[in-house]
């Protein structure tokens, strides 16, 4: 028992970075309002660094964040489907972007969030055998992708366009005569696909119905107490150096 009271006398790299991993995990559930600025900055941090083939996973972690303040802290001003171009789809990516989507409710996700993930699937599928060798999706994971369609908003909407586009990617995939499994997953996505086009027919008959259903998010989302966009903060910033350079008479 005497050691429970005594100063801990060495502390290892491994010590402190578990320390440091717990702080950072606290953050990123942004359940404080003190967290939630945390995080905004942290992902305006990681906006000015960029995402490298090095760092993509904390990156990806960033993304679970249920938080739309942070998410546009970390996107700032790029275009979301571009998000992750500068990293060449593999396994973990594109396994963890349908983990994503498998999590959410239709509706749920924030709409640049799922631009990011739909920006993944576009580059992994846009030749849909390549694709298939690096992540072969399941019926279940096109199940995720597919309930995201929100039919009020028609064909014409960029998030449903683009999910219909990968959908039909994948649905490129029958008659490879690969495997059964793949045959499967290709009808499977091209029926998705139909049923959202036809006006007679609608996603819950061949999407389980549990998985369209929505129910109210329990976890609301802490706003911070004064939000300044990425964007905005730069162009302040910007403004104020030159009103301060001009009143000595130089020019930036």
């Amino acid at each position: 028992m005497k050691e429970l009271f005594e100063k801990k006398l060495r502390w290892t790299n491994e010590d402190i970075a578990a320390i440091e991993y717990e702080l950072l995990k606290g953050l990123m559930r942004t359940r404080s309002v003190e967290a939630v600025e945390s995080a905004i900055t942290y992902g305006a941090y990681l906006n000015s660094i960029g995402i490298t083939n090095s760092n993509y996973p904390i990156f990806l972690k960033m993304l679970s964040i249920r938080n739309h303040y942070v998410i546009d802290a970390l996107l700032g001003d790029r275009d979301p489907f571009l998000f992750m171009s500068s990293i060449q789809p593999n396994y973990f990516v594109v396994a963890t972007c349908f983990t994503f989507l498998g999590k959410y409710q239709p509706e749920e996700i924030y709409s640049k969030t799922l631009g990011i993930i739909l920006g993944v699937f576009q580059a992994a599928y846009s030749n849909p055998l390549d694709g298939y060798k690096i992540y072969p999706p399941s019926i279940a994971d096109i199940n995720g992708l597919g309930k995201h369609l929100i039919e009020k908003k028609g064909q014409d909407d960029l998030l449903n366009r683009s999910i219909l586009d990968i959908l039909d990617k994948i649905s490129e995939l029958e008659g490879q005569n690969v495997d059964e499994s793949m045959e499967d997953l290709a009808v499977h996505a091209h029926n998705i696909r139909n049923n959202f086009y036809d006006s007679t027919k609608r996603l819950v008959d061949v999407i389980p119905d549990v998985l369209l259903r929505t129910e109210e998010n329990l976890d609301k989302e802490i706003s911070p107490r004064k939000y300044v966009p990425l964007t905005k903060a730069a162009e302040g910033k910007k403004e104020s150096v030159n009103g301060k350079n001009n009143g000595r008479g130089k020019t930036v």
